[in-house]
Formats: structure tokens, sequence, C-alpha cells
């Protein structure tokens, strides 16, 4: 089993829009898949048509009142499940705080599922936080869009310093550009530079369309609706050049 995060210390990145399509993308390949939707916002839940909500909240989960796996959810999608999101895990730092080892609850509750599932995405919240260190440490791969800017090269910075303070073996990290509006000179500029000048950042760009908005509308992944469309594209880029 290896564990995906799609993670940013910043929001409105598209994070979620890419862990559904990834999530997809893996499924459909025949791999057994689950997303769990940390983010108590539930978007990736929305967009899966599962209710989000967790029988004991978050606290249930992390006390091992409730197993996860009682908590997971199939979807619409054969070999994908989702682990719904809950409106109590914004308050899952507290939670974790009181374990014994707060920064390896997550990783711990995910081990049961070794021999159910092949992948396993987590949709994170923007944050620098105790639940991040858990992500870190539970991930094997984190993904890290990025919005083409000036600040992106700071952003990634941020994280590769987050990720050495974080204890146990580092995940591989890797970013790649979201919501890129070709349009927009900086955004090609930062497109066609940053990768040659940074290996952890790949070539790969999710354009900014209304194709990806209309994800919420319709409650199903691009790759789905819009197969030939070039987010989808891009998508399936993204998985070829980090997922394969």
């Amino acid at each position: 089993m290896r564990v995906i995060a799609l993670y940013n210390i910043k929001g409105g990145v598209g994070k979620t829009t890419s862990a559904v399509n990834l999530a997809y993308l893996s499924a459909r390949r025949e791999r057994r898949t689950l997303l769990w939707d940390l983010d108590a916002q539930g978007a990736a839940t929305y967009i899966f048509r599962v209710k989000p909500k967790v029988k004991g909240g978050g606290e249930a989960l992390v006390r091992a009142e409730r197993t996860v796996n009682e908590a997971i959810k199939g979807s619409d999608y054969e070999h994908l499940d989702v682990l719904p999101a809950d409106w109590t895990y914004r308050h899952l730092d507290l939670l974790l705080d009181n374990e014994k080892k707060p920064t390896r609850r997550l990783g711990q509750l995910l081990e049961p599922l070794a021999d159910q599932y092949d992948d396993v995405f987590l949709d994170c919240p923007p944050s620098m936080s105790l639940l991040s260190e858990n992500v870190l440490r539970a991930a094997d791969v984190v993904l890290v869009p990025l919005i083409p800017t000036t600040l992106s090269l700071r952003t990634m910075d941020q994280l590769r310093e987050f990720v050495a303070d974080s204890p146990g073996k580092p995940p591989v990290v890797r970013g790649f550009f979201s919501m890129v509006d070709r349009r927009k000179s900086l955004h090609r500029d930062v497109v066609e530079n940053l990768p040659a000048e940074r290996s952890d950042i790949l070539s790969v760009s999710v354009p900014n369309l209304s194709v990806i908005e209309q994800m919420a509308a319709r409650r199903e992944p691009v790759s789905e609706f819009a197969p030939r469309s070039s987010a989808a594209r891009a998508y399936q880029e993204l998985w070829d050049a980090t997922l394969a």
C-alpha cells in the first residue's frame, strides 16, 4: 500500500480537485483505492456523493473507539472507496495532541488497511500543524499543487523545511503547477523556467478551466465527464509522472 498526500501550506490551490481525479485514475486502473478526506469542509466527500459524517467523529477514530474500516464508504466507482470528512475534523490537532505518539497516529490508523488497498490518497487541509506532521509521517509521496507565481518557490522551500524538521523517514515531495492561466506572462514564465531550476518541481500544468469548477456541480471527476479535456490530460500526465 502506498500513501499519497495532496498537501500545501496554502489553501485554494487545487488540492481537492487533484486528489479526486488522481484517486479516480487509480481506481480506473483497477487499483484498490481509498480517498481519505481530512478537510472538515468535505469538498472531496461531496464530489464523490458521500455523506460527510463519521459516527463518533474524529475523536472516535483517533481514540480507536471506531475503526477506520467501519467509517469507510463505497463510491459510485468500482475499486474506489471514501473515508469521508466530518465537521469534527477541525479539532484533529487537539485530539492528536492527547495521543502517546501524536505525530504517528494517522499512520497507525492506516496500517490495518495495508492488505485492502493499493493506493490511499489523503486530501489535506492547508496548515502547518500536528495533523500536517502526521500526514508527512504517513505519506510515501507528497504532491504539492502550486499556483505559478514567484511565491511558488517560497512555498516549496517552506514545505521542504517543514519536512526536514519532521521526525521519521521523509516522503518523496514533488510540486506541480495548478490553476495555470497561460494568458498571464508570469504564469508562462514560471511554468517554463522553474522546473529546470528545481528537480522537485514537475513540468506538469493543470489549467485553470471552468471544466474543473464544474466538478462540484456535476459531482464527478473531470476525468469521468470530460476525459478529452486538457484538464483531464493534465491529471493523466501527473499520474504518469509520479504514480505510474
